[in-house]
């Protein structure tokens, strides 16, 4: 049973190679439902490599992902979706020749058929997309491509919803809607939230916890009321 406060995610021990090389040594991090957890370092210590794992996208050689209490099968990316894990990937990978409404119904894959169905709360956290739902998704902003990309992992009603750098490349207005959405999700209570971000700014104002990461390891877990921003840059300065 989902509560808040109490871990939704939980890792163990994950270990991660790319050939020979090992990327995540021994990763252990928790996400609590009803709070935003941001994963932070610098660019190529293993951000993404970690959410592709627990999402499944990435076999590991090691470790446990246990959501709800529940273990899941590792490097199934349609048992994480089906084990209640919703995944948008940097880059955002809309299918550029569907239109808006088509994207959507992507996310139907892994529910059954009685649950095929576009809920309302996705276009009251993002109105643009309900005007647009006829236009293809190629056709649509950077900004509105990533609102999509979030509002397609939430048709299925994921109980963790990881986010790989959402706001890369997106204007300021879009970026302030996106914080905003997020925030409304934590604060319903029904979901912990994983952040994968490189813009400190806007993951120190939304996040309630913090895992830095540094060459594929855990440096520090802290939560926002006993790690200051100017500790969080000093970190990410390293």
């Amino acid at each position: 049973m989902c509560i808040w406060g109490v871990p939704m995610l939980d890792i163990r021990g994950v270990n991660l190679n790319y050939g020979q090389s090992q990327i995540l040594f021994d990763i252990s991090m928790t996400a609590e439902i009803g709070k935003i957890t941001a994963v932070m370092g610098n660019n190529g210590v293993g951000k993404t490599s970690l959410l592709k794992a627990i999402s499944g996208r990435h076999p590991v050689v090691g470790g446990e992902v246990i959501v709800d209490g529940t273990k899941i099968p590792l490097s199934s990316a349609y048992r994480a979706a089906q084990s209640g894990i919703a995944y948008v990937p940097q880059g955002r990978e809309v299918f550029p020749m569907m239109s808006v409404r088509e994207n959507l119904e992507t996310g139907f894959a892994c529910l059954p058929k009685d649950a095929h169905d576009v809920p309302e709360f996705v276009f009251d956290l993002f109105p643009v997309l309900r005007e647009m739902q006829s236009r293809r998704g190629g056709d649509l902003s950077g900004g509105q491509q990533q609102q999509l990309a979030i509002a397609r992992a939430l048709i299925t009603r994921p109980s963790v919803l990881l986010l790989d750098e959402p706001t890369e490349g997106i204007q300021p207005n879009v970026i302030q809607q996106i914080g905003d959405a997020l925030e409304t999700l934590r604060d319903q209570g029904e979901m912990a939230i994983v952040l994968v971000e490189q813009n400190a700014d806007f993951a120190y104002r939304i996040a309630d916890t913090f895992t830095v990461v540094e060459q594929g390891r855990v440096r520090r877990s802290a939560s926002k009321a006993e790690y200051t921003k100017d500790a969080l840059m000093a970190d990410l300065a390293l």
